[in-house]
């Protein structure tokens, strides 16, 4: 099995993104590989493994995330895998992340750690900066 290049790495988180925004689950899981570890850190029930049970986390978040634009900052590339630091901006409702209550407009880092096999991800490892979300979408007294 050959290394992918960048490019192919690219291809594939953009390809992954572009599904996100359209909030296609079918497309999102498409290209996760079978046995696809997925964590987005301190969202509740992310931690899952296979397409299936990546299928029912994203069907319960995107109902409460819409996305206006997602801004890659940074990529750091390895043998089949990509470090993406990613700037998203959207519609939030906090709950869906683990913050506590609120929800509005947001702009916040992502960092993903992802690993690639056979064309597909087969790590999604999310790191999202809570504090900026929370802050935003606290309520004035």
């Amino acid at each position: 099995m050959s290394k992918l290049t960048r490019e192919e790495m690219d291809r594939i988180i953009n390809e992954h993104f572009g599904y996100e925004a359209q909030d296609d689950i079918d497309g999102v899981v498409n290209t996760l590989t079978d046995d696809v570890e997925h964590d987005v850190v301190g969202s509740p029930g992310s931690q899952v493994t296979g397409r299936e049970a990546a299928r029912k986390y994203y069907s319960n978040l995107f109902p409460s995330l819409k996305g206006e634009s997602v801004q890659p900052l940074r990529r750091y590339y390895g043998d089949d895998f990509m470090i993406d630091e990613t700037l998203w901006t959207g519609h939030v409702d906090g709950r869906a992340l683990g913050a506590p209550g609120g929800e509005g407009h947001a702009s916040f880092r992502i960092l993903h750690i992802l690993e690639f096999r056979d064309g597909k991800i087969s790590r999604e490892n999310v790191w999202m900066d809570l504090a900026t979300v929370m802050k935003q979408l606290q309520q004035p007294a």
